[in-house]
């Protein structure tokens, strides 16, 4: 299950559009990326690739390559999300395996 949600989350940051990015673009998906590593630190579960990939998301924005700055945002975005799935799946799976 995890390697699906995974691997529909790299697809979906792979996928390029044929225009050149915003910085609108930049600004929705950073905000994406960002209200996901929040809910993944609530969840106690942050992934430090995850921050570098907002780093440079941000470091790409103010170079003025939006493009390069949209794709670290998405792929942020997917990594956090991809910490969330593992946070959720193993407050359940310890479950499975210790109680009996």
């Amino acid at each position: 299950m995890k390697k699906i949600v995974f691997a529909t989350m790299v697809a979906t940051v792979c996928a390029g559009s044929a225009r050149a990015a915003s910085e609108a673009d930049y600004l929705a998906a950073a905000a994406a990326a960002e209200s996901a590593n929040k809910e993944a630190g609530r969840l106690r579960n942050q992934w430090t690739v995850t921050q570098a990939a907002l780093n440079a998301a941000k470091k790409a924005a103010e170079s003025g390559n939006f493009d390069s700055a949209v794709k670290s945002a998405q792929e942020a975005e997917a990594l956090a999300k991809a910490s969330i799935v593992q946070a959720t799946s193993e407050m359940q799976r310890w479950k499975d395996l210790e109680i009996r």
